[in-house]
């Protein structure tokens, strides 16, 4: 193997030379040629941008997938471009889902804990399928794009930034050599004298040539910075589109929820179980034989205006329904063409439909 060693040589030899320089420049206050302010802003708001947006980044995804384990896991295959074998790894929720289901089944799909277990298991599963849609669109509208830029633009502006700084090590070494040029020429009063080899017309004309280099690179480091503000706005965009998806997430969890206590509300009001013991019972009890006891609020033909309470806390679904809390008095009424399961009601003004199952009449 054949070694070029003028070149090692001369690495080694600029390594140092380097090392040197920084180590006058942070000890003995060396001179050397300072940014302006405004690039200076730019440089700090990049290293704040960097810092910030991986600290978002790492935070999403734990958001994602707080199991370090998994992320981990997913990071590995990811690198090294693999794919996993088998079925796709169940969330939290469709893992509750698979248990209360197999529960269900083994207590009886007849029985009101085995029916209850079955429908609960169903809601469960749906939340998981929409808690893994969450995640997909994250990952590819919010994760992706801020995970490129930290991969390509940052890097690309931290590279041009360490050859920026390399320039203004070269120029601040010429310039440092025309300076003892023009010492030892004032001090030998004649122009053939050198410094270090270089006389000071070859040191004027390196410091010419080093400044025009670094004035180049600072152009193009600070048209890169500058473009900090691109990526803000991009990224604006990225965390709009996460706050659609969370928002979208939520409303169907709450929809999906809010069915599926109505649909339990209603088991229990048609066959109260007491799950307490003899010498108590819970509000929860309490407020379940309360609704199996009450009757019928209307008849499919009755139109009449009555007084009822609320037996249980209630939130709106549907726009046209209202959210009313337990012991509210309420104002209600059937409209012609009416789900026999709702009924309209008025509070304070306000006026929404309400499940009879949730109403008692005064």
């Amino acid at each position: 193997m054949d070694f070029n060693f003028k070149k090692i040589a001369s690495e080694a030899g600029g390594f140092f030379t380097r090392a040197k320089q920084l180590t006058e420049e942070t000890f003995l206050k060396a001179e050397r040629t300072e940014l302006d302010a405004h690039f200076d802003n730019l440089l700090q708001r990049a290293d704040k941008t960097e810092d910030h947006t991986r600290r978002l980044l790492s935070s999403i995804e734990s958001y994602l997938q707080p199991n370090p384990t998994v992320r981990m896991e997913e990071v590995f295959y990811e690198k090294l471009e693999l794919k996993k074998d088998g079925a796709v790894r169940q969330n939290n929720l469709e893992h509750l889902a698979t248990s209360m289901t197999e529960a269900g089944e083994t207590f009886g799909e007849n029985t009101p804990y085995g029916s209850a277990l079955i429908k609960v298991s169903q809601t469960e599963q749906r939340l998981g399928q929409a808690e893994r849609e969450l995640c997909n669109q994250a990952a590819a509208n919010t994760l992706l794009p801020i995970r490129r830029f930290l991969e390509g633009d940052m890097k690309t502006i931290q590279k041009e930034r360490k050859v920026l700084n390399s320039k203004r090590l070269d120029l601040d070494a010429c310039k440092s050599r025309l300076k003892k040029a023009k010492t030892m020429e004032t001090t030998a009063s004649t122009n053939s004298k050198t410094a270090g080899g270089f006389t000071v017309e070859q040191a004027e004309a390196d410091v010419r040539v080093a400044q025009a280099e670094f004035d180049k690179q600072a152009e193009i480091t600070k048209l890169l910075l500058e473009g900090i503000q691109t990526a803000h706005n991009n990224q604006l965009k990225c965390l709009r589109d996460f706050v659609e998806a969370q928002m979208s997430f939520y409303a169907q969890a709450h929809q999906l929820m809010a069915d599926l206590q109505r649909e339990l509300s209603g088991s229990l009001s048609d066959e109260p179980i007491n799950l307490e013991p003899p010498n108590g019972r819970t509000m929860a009890a309490a407020v379940a034989a309360a609704a199996s006891a009450k009757p019928a609020l209307f008849l499919p033909d009755d139109m009449g205006t009555k007084q009822a309470k609320v037996i249980l806390d209630y939130d709106a679904v549907m726009p046209n329904e209202i959210s009313v809390k337990q012991n509210d008095i309420l104002i209600v009424y059937r409209l012609p063409g009416m789900d026999p399961e709702f009924v309209m009601a008025e509070k304070g003004g306000a006026r929404g439909k309400i499940p009879v199952t949730y109403l008692e009449l005064i």
